[in-house]
C-alpha cells in the first residue's frame, strides 16, 4: 500500500510553506535595504578615499543584494502549490537559488582576486588611503554583524537552509569588513600594500563560501539524504506508532528544506487490510506532525511473531502448481 499526499499546513506551524515564505521575505527585504545603503556608501567612499579594499567590500555588498533578489525569487516560486508537472511541489527552487548564489559568489570572488593581483604587481602605484575609509569599514562591520544575527535567528526559526546560507553570507561580509579595516589601518600606518592584500583576502573568502554553497546545493539536487540523526528520529516516530511492529528501508531525499520519505512498516500479519491501512495512515500523520517532512510514502509489510513463524508457514503456505503438474 502506498500513500502519497502533501503535508497539511497550519498558520501556527513554523515549518509550513506559508510561514517559511513570509519569514524569508521579511528577513530578505531587511537585507536588501541594508545592502543597498552599504554598497552605495562603500563604493563611493572607496573611490574617493582611494581604498581598493573598501571598493571590494562594496562589491561584496552588491553581490549580497543580487543574492537577496535570488532568494526572493526562489521564495516566491517555491511557495507555489504542487501541480501536474511538479507533484511534490516547487521547494527545490530554494536549492536552485542556493546553487545560483554559490555561482554568483564564485564569479564575484574571482573578479576581486584578479583585481587585487593586478594591484600587487605594481606596489609602488598603490595610493595612500584617506581615514574616512576606516570609519566606513567600521560602520559596515557593525551593520553586517547585526544583519547576520537577525537573519540567522529568522532562518533557524523556520529551519531554512537557504536563509541560513544567506545569513552566513552576511557574516562573511562582516568578516570581510574586519579584514578591510585592518588593511586600511595598515595603509594609514605607512604600509600601502596592506590595502590590496586585504582585498585579496576578501576575494578568497568569497570564493570559498561560493564553492561551499554551490557544492552543497548540487548534492541536494542529486537527492542527497538528510543526516543520520534526522533519519533515526523519523524511524523512532514510526516505531512509536501503535500497531507498527518494525520499520526498515527508511529512505530520505531533500526537497528544498523539506524532506520526502519512503519507508517500509511492518504490521501484524493476522489483522485485516483495513486495519493495516489505518496504522499506516496514523504513522504518516505522526511523522508529518513531528518532522519537516513534506511527504511520506509507506509500504506495509506483514509481521509475524518469530515463535509462530513455523506454524504460520506450515498452515498458510500457498500451493502453486509445479512444472510437472502444469503439464
Amino acid at each position: 500500500m502506498h500513500y502519497h499526499t502533501p503535508a497539511s499546513e497550519t498558520e501556527d506551524d513554523p515549518h509550513s510553506l506559508a510561514q517559511r515564505a513570509a519569514a524569508a521575505a521579511r528577513s530578505t527585504w531587511v537585507s536588501v535595504g541594508v545592502n543597498i545603503f552599504l554598497s552605495t556608501v562603500q563604493i563611493v567612499i572607496g573611490v574617493l578615499a582611494k581604498s581598493q579594499a573598501l571598493i571590494a567590500d562594496g562589491i561584496h555588498s552588491l553581490s549580497d543584494l543580487l543574492g537577496d533578489f535570488v532568494v526572493l525569487a526562489a521564495g516566491y516560486l517555491g511557495k507555489k502549490d504542487a501541480d501536474e508537472d511538479h507533484p511534490y511541489g516547487h521547494q527545490r527552487f530554494e536549492t536552485a537559488a542556493s546553487l545560483a548564489l554559490g555561482i554568483l559568489l564564485l564569479a564575484v570572488g574571482m573578479g576581486m582576486l584578479w583585481s587585487a593581483f593586478n594591484k600587487l604587481q605594481n606596489p609602488d602605484g598603490i595610493p595612500n588611503v584617506h581615514i574616512t575609509a576606516l570609519w566606513v569599514a567600521g560602520g559596515a562591520l557593525v551593520a553586517k554583524e547585526l544583519l547576520f544575527r537577525y537573519m540567522l535567528a529568522a532562518a533557524k526559526r523556520v529551519k531554512s537552509s537557504m536563509l541560513v546560507a544567506n545569513a552566513w553570507h552576511a557574516r562573511s561580509d562582516a568578516a570581510s569588513s574586519l579584514v578591510v579595516g585592518i588593511g586600511i589601518i595598515g595603509n594609514l600606518a605607512g604600509y600601502p600594500i596592506l590595502d590590496p592584500i586585504a582585498a585579496l583576502v576578501v576575494g578568497l573568502m568569497i570564493v570559498r563560501m561560493g564553492w561551499k554553497f554551490g557544492w552543497d546545493a548540487l548534492h541536494d539536487l542529486m537527492d542527497r539524504s538528510v543526516d543520520e540523526q534526522e533519519v533515526a528520529a523519523i524511524r523512532r516516530t514510526l516505531l512509536d506508532t501503535p500497531g507498527v511492529k518494525n520499520v526498515h528501508d527508511v529512505r530520505t531525499r531533500k526537497m528544498g528544506d523539506m524532506i520526502v520519505v519512503d519507508a517500509h512498516i511492518e504490521v501484524d500479519a493476522t489483522i485485516t487490510v483495513e486495519a493495516g491501512h489505518d496504522i499506516a495512515v496514523a504513522a504518516r500523520l505522526r511523522v508529518l506532525q513531528h518532522h519537516r517532512v513534506l511527504n511520506l510514502m509507506t509500504h506495509v509489510d506483514p509481521w509475524r511473531r518469530p515463535d509462530l513463524d513455523h506454524v504460520e508457514n506450515a498452515d498458510h503456505a500457498p500451493e502453486f502448481p509445479t512444472s510437472n503438474s502444469a503439464r
